[in-house]
């Protein structure tokens, strides 16, 4: 039964996400951690998560921005390995507070509690009139693939901090996009191998077959969404950006994610 729940929740989010940048990592997380570990989880979302980018890489990593990649991509591959060296490294983090709510036990751990607050600054960003015009200059690239490289590495959120600086640094939506997915796939690949150091407990090899039908309905989605792409205008996706990265800082600030 798991397997057709997570796999339908790839197929959707990958439709979703294929505009904005982020979402199917911070999405499919949470939904694989009711089933599993959370480390094994986070390293099972990471695995789809490669592969979508993967074949993503293929429909739109040519239209790339050279400058933007150098700036950004590397920084964040660097701090990625740091990241993921941490998660596998102190993966008992205590959680900074607890509540409950409908009789439901919720915990905030500090990382997400840090996102959440910088997801909330970057949204506002893109939807305070005086903000809306303003982009980040090249030299601000690296600090930006630092943080989604570090917090990507850490506990699978890259997307939305990335998706964050790069849709203010002047690019077109095809640009935004595939840069987008080559520094995703990049970082992916650089987590997945620390990951790939504790492979006795990843679960990755005891999980084969919903690892496999839930990268497939992820690349479906994907597929659907590069469609779609020619309909989307670069104002409908940073308005499209700054809602669901309110949503998903409020998520996760909550505990929800």
């Amino acid at each position: 039964m798991e397997i057709v729940i997570i796999s339908l929740v790839a197929f959707l989010v990958s439709i979703l996400t294929f505009f904005s940048g982020f979402g199917l990592g911070t999405i499919l997380t949470p939904v694989l951690m009711i089933f599993f570990p959370v480390e094994i989880a986070i390293a099972l979302t990471g695995v789809v998560h490669f592969f979508n980018n993967v074949f993503k890489l293929f429909l739109v990593g040519k239209n790339a921005d050279k400058t933007v990649l150098w700036r950004f991509g590397i920084p964040a591959v660097i701090a990625a390995f740091a990241g993921a060296w941490v998660l596998i490294n102190i993966p008992d983090i205590k959680p900074l507070f607890t509540y409950s709510l409908f009789e439901k036990r919720f915990e905030v751990f500090p990382v997400k509690f840090i996102i959440s607050i910088l997801l909330i600054i970057f949204a506002c960003m893109d939807l305070i009139p005086y903000f809306i015009k303003l982009k980040f200059g090249k030299e601000k690239l690296p600090i930006g693939g630092a943080l989604s490289g570090f917090f990507g590495g850490l506990s699978g959120n890259q997307g939305a901090l990335r998706t964050a600086f790069l849709i203010k640094a002047g690019l077109s939506k095809e640009a935004f996009i595939g840069t987008a997915v080559v520094v995703s796939t990049f970082v992916d690949f650089t987590r997945l191998s620390v990951y790939a150091t504790n492979v006795t407990t990843s679960g990755i090899g005891d999980n084969l077959p919903l690892v496999i039908c839930a990268t497939l309905s992820a690349i479906a989605g994907a597929f659907i969404g590069n469609k779609l792409l020619k309909k989307v205008t670069l104002k409908f996706l940073q308005i499209v950006v700054a809602i669901m990265l309110i949503l998903i800082s409020i998520a996760l600030g909550a505990g929800f994610l």
